[in-house]
């Protein structure tokens, strides 16, 4: 039985520290790619997914984003502030829980940014999610035809989209794409400092609770300046 989220959760408050310059005065989420910052773009993409809120998280030179999503309204947008600590990932999700609920929710980065193919890839995944079988549904992108990833890739898929994590000095086909779904459930006892969500990534995969959805279409890595330029030519082109 799947299900369809309509709360978000988005990763926004990181330092964005390998896109400098770019972000020496701007916080990287609202780094403009083909004339919208990355940030609109994936707000963009939650609501065409009939997302109706959006937790974002910010930390670094926060005061920017809470000031350019003020007037959202679709998705509405509701701020976890963490300009008071660092605390990562996974401690930003169990701030924001009391924001989320207790049903499945997306999990987006804020700076990740794909070409959708024939149908939304948030709404495959809404459609995919079986909570019965899974705890996290990561959107996997092939390596091969990624624009800007030239790494080791993430984890091996298996026919049924369960997925095996990248073991040291392998090369498997996938890349994790910066979009989930993920059960309120995987953070109990979590805590409640800085941690990463690759923790809690490892503890499904070991529980066989850890499963893939193919990304249909172009996912663009844009982690340096350099990668902005590329993602821009992709997206352009792709709506030409």
């Amino acid at each position: 039985m799947s299900v369809k989220p309509t709360k978000a959760m988005v990763l926004a408050a990181g330092l964005g520290l390998r896109m400098r310059p770019l972000t020496d005065r701007m916080p990287k989420p609202l780094v403009p790619v083909a004339g919208r910052p990355l940030l609109d773009h994936m707000l963009d993409k939650l609501a065409a997914a009939d997302v109706s809120e959006a937790v974002v998280n910010v930390h670094y030179l926060g005061q920017q984003i809470i000031d350019h999503v003020v007037s959202r309204k679709s998705p509405r947008v509701i701020i976890s502030d963490e300009r008071d600590r660092v605390r990562g990932t996974g401690g930003g999700v169990v701030k924001a829980l009391p924001l989320l609920g207790d049903a499945p929710f997306f999990h987006v980065n804020s700076d990740t940014m794909w070409i959708d193919g024939v149908q939304s890839n948030l709404r495959r995944l809404a459609q995919a999610f079986d909570p019965a079988r899974m705890d996290i549904l990561l959107l996997m992108a092939p390596t091969a035809s990624s624009i800007g990833y030239g790494g080791r890739g993430d984890y091996a898929m298996l026919p049924d989209g369960a997925l095996r994590k990248r073991r040291e000095h392998q090369v498997v086909p996938f890349v994790y794409a910066g979009a989930a779904i993920m059960s309120p459930s995987i953070f109990a006892g979590a805590p409640d400092g800085e941690f990463s969500l690759t923790k809690l990534f490892d503890a499904a995969n070991e529980q066989d609770r850890l499963f893939g959805l193919r990304l249909d279409g172009v996912w663009m890595h844009v982690g340096t300046p350099d990668a902005v330029n590329a993602a821009e030519e992709a997206f352009l082109e792709s709506v030409a």
